[in-house]
């Protein structure tokens, strides 16, 4: 079928909500919120309280106000997330290059034979290679005008300018299972395969805040492994629902008390969430129990 619907000014789009039900008070108002906030993004959010897939009508009582807030939410709840993604892209990082340099050196990364596939090896060094030749950090700029062999940097240079999902790349890929041990043994995980299972779906998951996505309600395609028992205070696995948020913001703040000792994440998020009303929780997999869970309630 070929789209033919005709672009619709901002007035044209809040009378096409009113006749859908949505209570718009101030249509002054939500013209300035329209032009600055597009109408697809709004729908994201107003599309939860359709009760007409085919008629797009709302529940009645459905107000901008409402719809508004939610979006205030979710926007702040991805500042939060983004913080501890930070935290955590910057312990891995710094985790890795420390364990692998110790045991094949200063340019491991280089070395195609310690990588298990060799395409993703190949993806992984040509991304290394196009970060480091446009970053204008100092450090790189006074490495090469010292310095011409070997061809890059050494790790603990060259890993700086790497993004989160070449980090996770390179670290499911490496062969070495001693090391990745390791490294997964200081993030307090007893399996390696956890920590790949968590990067990878915290990567697409910092995608989505790095990109100011929808986070609130969201089914996430990549869910992390969740064991039963870990050795630091954790969650009742059975009551998680490994696509949605809860899930990925319980291994976030599992990271968090291994990397931060003065973090205040979990008490922005706790201050945030305990404004929410049950249902908005519950769109993001938080089983009723929640705030009895021992990663939820120790105070690090």
């Amino acid at each position: 079928m070929k789209y033919s619907k005709r672009p619709i000014d901002i007035p044209e789009q809040i009378t096409a909500l009113i006749n859908r039900g949505l209570v718009i008070e101030n249509e002054t108002f939500a013209q300035r919120q329209f032009s600055s906030i597009s109408y697809f993004r709004l729908a994201c959010y107003w599309k939860t309280y359709e009760i007409n897939s085919n008629t797009h009508e709302l529940v009645k009582g459905t107000s901008l106000e409402e719809i508004l807030s939610l979006y205030a939410f979710d926007r702040e709840l991805r500042s939060i997330v983004f913080s501890a993604i930070q935290d955590i892209e910057i312990a891995l990082r710094t985790r890795i290059i420390h364990h692998f340099s110790m045991k094949h050196g200063a340019f491991w990364f280089m070395d195609g034979s310690l990588f298990s596939d060799a395409e993703i090896f190949d993806k992984c060094f040509l991304s290394l290679q196009n970060e480091v030749s446009r970053s204008k950090e100092d450090f790189l700029l006074e490495h090469f005008k010292k310095y011409d062999s070997p061809s890059m940097p050494p790790v603990w240079k060259t890993l700086e300018v790497a993004s989160f999902g070449t980090l996770s790349k390179l670290f499911c890929n490496m062969a070495d299972i001693s090391v990745k041990k390791s490294v997964a043994k200081s993030f307090g995980l007893p399996q390696y395969k956890y920590l790949e299972s968590w990067i990878r779906s915290i990567t697409v998951l910092r995608n989505c805040c790095a990109h100011h996505a929808r986070i609130w309600n969201r089914r996430f395609p990549l869910m992390p492994q969740l064991p039963k028992h870990l050795s630091l205070a954790w969650i009742d696995v059975n009551a998680a629902k490994p696509m949605k948020l809860f899930a990925l913001l319980s291994t976030i703040l599992y990271l968090e008390q291994n990397i931060v000792s003065n973090s205040s994440i979990k008490e922005r998020l706790l201050a945030l969430l305990l404004r929410q009303h049950q249902s908005r929780l519950k769109a993001m997999g938080f089983p009723e129990n929640w705030r009895e869970q021992s990663l939820w309630t120790t105070i690090q």
